[in-house]
């Protein structure tokens, strides 16, 4: 019963608020914070996001150095992060974490910090600047509550962000290799490698680093020729301890024999 009237209450109230467009500027009229953040509140629980926040923001400046004030900054920022206006929630949320280190909402603003870099992350193809921040925000997240309930979520979202990351670093090597910068290429791919030990792509990097020395050593002057195809050998070597089964096989075999004539002939020639 008593939850029934509770329900009816807020429906009566909501519907008193909504009449007229000039209901939340009536409200923030009266001045009275603890009157504006309860309607506010009402709005909130209705879902209403961006009319709880014009009140929330309309009082905020009421409750600046009193024990509410990081709840009603709280608010603001979940109305931001629920209306999926990231951007402006990861800022708010960035600015609660720092000046509200003690405030019983802190665990939760740090998870929706974090979500909010997280869902502003762009594909593989983009600069990936936000998702590095994303990462630090979700470690940090997962560092200071391994209990929370939400940890496998955020584990999930640190192997989404890496493999973009690995990806990226893939997408740019191989666009020196696309446009036949091949030293660049060897170059970048090996950087990849370093930056990604273990990426999902650790295959294909090694794969076009003796691809791209090949087609180096192919286009070299004549001086230069030996050296790389050596390296190139190197390179080979590498890729076969690495990956005996691999799908490149057939294509490398052919670098691998192309390879080895040249040496041998240029060797004897010496």
């Amino acid at each position: 019963m008593k939850k029934s009237f509770t329900t009816l209450a807020l429906i009566v109230a909501l519907a008193a608020l909504f009449c007229g467009c000039s209901g939340i500027q009536k409200v923030i009229n009266t001045d009275d914070p603890d009157i504006i953040f309860d309607r506010a509140m009402l709005y909130y629980n209705a879902e209403k996001w961006n009319k709880a926040a014009l009140l929330l923001e309309s009082c905020e400046h009421y409750f600046a150095g009193t024990l509410k004030e990081d709840t009603v900054a709280f608010y603001i920022a979940r109305c931001k992060f629920k209306d999926h206006d990231f951007l402006t929630s990861s800022t708010l949320l960035d600015d609660f974490r720092h000046k509200f280190g003690r405030s019983a909402f802190l665990e939760d603003a740090e998870a929706m910090y974090a979500i909010s870099l997280y869902n502003m992350c762009p594909g593989p193809t983009r600069d990936q600047s936000t998702t590095s921040q994303a990462v630090i925000a979700i470690s940090e997240f997962m560092s200071h509550y391994p209990e929370s309930e939400q940890y496998p979520l955020f584990k999930d979202m640190t192997d989404d962000l890496t493999w973009r990351m690995h990806e990226k670093a893939y997408l740019n090597a191989y666009t020196y290799y696309k446009i036949e910068r091949y030293n660049s290429a060897i170059i970048a791919f090996r950087n990849a490698l370093r930056q990604y030990p273990d990426s999902h792509r650790r295959e294909d990097l090694l794969y076009h680093i003796v691809m791209s020395s090949y087609k180096l050593a192919s286009n070299s002057v004549e001086s230069k020729q030996l050296d790389r195809y050596m390296s190139t050998l190197d390179s080979y070597y590498s890729f076969i301890m690495e990956f005996p089964e691999s799908k490149y096989l057939k294509d490398l075999e052919h670098v691998e024999e192309q390879t080895k004539r040249f040496i041998e002939k240029n060797r004897k020639e010496e």
